[in-house]
């Protein structure tokens, strides 16, 4: 992949907070994103009605404001026209139209937590297909110093919030145990004391 990808994210990494906001550090961090985001208004109605059964005690407004945040943070990401061509062979019909938006923005990377249930040939894919681990690890790789500074940002965040910030731990309990490593390294620094108590 040469110079900043284009991806696509599917519903269920929206869904969790920790994953949400993780993609937006990364994406905010550094003057220059290492990569470019795209949704469709279909995706953000899949994570409502998710929201919504896991939390049927939350106030409109909190539900609201997680969409509002992702429309105003990747505000020029919207793919608004898409086409199910019967391309899409995975496993779950209601996946089609994820695979058709990725298709139609050009995405260099669809980021799903169920990559299993997508039909994926290495060879032949017009995308490729990561986990949210694999992304994250995958912008460490890249462009270590947009992760360093987003575990910064990260970190004094949840200190000010909450009194402690043990983002390894979120990032294990949101299925993403390799990038939780990188994040625990780059917490030690690196003369090996922690940027955050």
């Amino acid at each position: 992949m040469f110079g900043k990808p284009t991806v696509f994210v599917d519903a269920n990494v929206w869904f969790s907070r920790t994953l949400r906001d993780w993609l937006g550090l990364l994406y905010l961090s550094d003057e220059t994103a290492p990569f470019h985001v795209r949704w469709t208004e279909d995706v953000l109605a899949e994570l409502l009605v998710s929201l919504r059964k896991r939390h049927p005690d939350w106030d409109g407004r909190r539900i609201t404001d997680i969409r509002d945040r992702i429309v105003e943070t990747f505000e020029v990401g919207r793919v608004e026209d898409f086409v199910l061509d019967g391309s899409y062979h995975g496993k779950d019909p209601l996946d089609e139209h994820v695979h058709a938006a990725a298709v139609a923005c050009n995405a260099d990377i669809l980021i799903t937590c169920n990559t299993a249930d997508f039909q994926w040939d290495e060879n032949n894919s017009p995308y490729d297909l990561m986990s949210p681990d694999e992304f994250f690890v995958w912008v460490d790789d890249a462009a270590t110093h947009v992760v360093s500074r987003a575990v910064v940002d990260s970190c004094g965040y949840w200190m000010s919030r909450t009194g402690e910030a043990d983002l390894p731990a979120r990032l294990k309990a949101n299925g993403c145990p390799e990038f939780a490593e990188r994040v625990r390294r780059h917490l030690q620094g690196s003369a090996g004391r922690h940027i955050c108590p």
